[in-house]
């Protein structure tokens, strides 16, 4: 009787165990199982300073906190770049006056240079005309003075033999000194035309040459005017350096990690912040590392189901959205030197990316671990 029932119970055990293995083995014939699964997001962020470096003076958020799209998490030491600012804004100045002063100075010429031009051609074409008036008046001079000198040399015997008053002779006397002094005044009024018409023509000269002048002050205004633009775009460029010491969320999140601590020189480019966003269905996904033995009949929109190592009694679903075509080991940091045919083989892994299309993805974190059941197309 104990044997009957000893037999009984061991093709008790016989039919649940083959009826597990049964179970177990159709299960992996259906489905491609894997524990090597991680949820993942394509907008996790690493934050760093852009374009500056410097001193961390200030962070604001620490690890787990919300942080809003454009909120300032961090800022540098902006000492060094408001004092270049400043300094280039003293340079701006200068030569803002300096432009200024140059612009006068070329319309105050601009104004003058055609009117004195104007006057001095008047001047010079006036010249001939008081040339030949003195000229005339020299001639009527000589003449008198002939008629003077033809009188004395008549009269002079008439008042030897004091037939001719000798007052009125000494009369013709000082009028010819009168006469000749003034033919000399005005012979010498003719040289000092004579002069002034070459110091107009000088001046005439000069003035048409303060066209160049005007073309010269025209080029140091130019030059100025490209020197300002130039500091014009520095200014700009700095601003912008500035607007860089504050380091700004780029989209509504969470505070991942926090690499530095205040107090640090950092450069540009080094991670201050990561930072991940609210988890969403549009966001998150869960990466799978499938082994190649596994591969057979996972296709893209094959459908999956999801369990999450934190949340056993919450079930997810998803479909496969990318199978990648290189195994993981294919980029790692220390890739296999094969070159000498000497290796140990080994299960390569293909990444799997799997969407979330069903259940509460709020609750999921990034580098959550799990289990994934991908249903085999055939």
């Amino acid at each position: 009787m104990k044997n009957k029932i000893g037999i009984v119970v061991v093709l008790a055990l016989i039919l649940v165990f083959s009826f597990f293995a049964f179970k177990w083995i159709k299960e992996r014939r259906e489905f491609a199982i894997t524990d090597a699964v991680f949820v993942e997001t394509d907008q996790l962020s690493n934050i760093s300073f852009k374009r500056v470096s410097g001193k961390i003076i200030s962070l604001k958020k620490d690890e787990g906190e919300f942080v809003k799209k454009g909120e300032v998490i961090a800022k540098l030491d902006d000492k060094d770049y408001r004092l270049k600012l400043n300094q280039i804004d003293n340079e701006i100045k200068a030569l803002l006056f300096k432009k200024q002063a140059l612009q006068a100075k070329k319309e105050r010429i601009s104004k003058q240079i055609p009117s004195n031009i104007k006057i001095s051609e008047l001047d010079i074409k006036n010249i001939p005309y008081e040339e030949k008036a003195l000229l005339h008046k020299i001639n009527a001079v000589q003449s008198q003075i002939e008629n003077v000198n033809k009188d004395l040399q008549r009269y002079k015997p008439l008042v030897r033999e004091q037939l001719f008053p000798k007052k009125r002779y000494e009369d013709l006397q000082t009028k010819l000194k009168v006469l000749v002094e003034q033919k000399k005044a005005l012979q010498e009024k003719l040289k000092e035309l004579q002069i002034k018409k070459e110091q107009l023509k000088e001046k005439l000269k000069i003035t048409k040459a303060k066209k160049l002048q005007i073309k010269e002050l025209q080029k140091q205004i130019n030059s100025i005017t490209s020197k300002l633009a130039a500091l014009k775009q520095q200014r700009k460029d700095i601003g912008n350096l500035i607007r860089y010491t504050s380091l700004k969320a780029p989209f509504d999140g969470y505070i991942a990690k926090k690499f530095r601590s205040v107090g640090e020189v950092v450069a540009y480019g080094m991670p201050v912040y990561a930072v991940v966003p609210p988890p969403k269905q549009t966001n998150y996904y869960v990466l799978v590392l499938l082994e190649e033995t596994k591969l057979k009949g996972v296709k893209v929109g094959s459908k999956a189901y999801i369990k999450i190592d934190a949340y056993p009694d919450v079930k997810f679903e998803g479909v496969v959205k990318e199978i990648n075509p290189t195994t993981a080991a294919k980029f790692a940091l220390v890739p296999r030197d094969i070159t000498a045919g000497e290796f140990t083989k080994v299960v390569q892994r293909i990444p799997v990316k799997i969407k979330i299309t069903k259940g509460d993805v709020s609750i999921l974190r990034v580098g959550m671990g799990g289990e994934v059941k991908i249903k085999r197309d055939e």
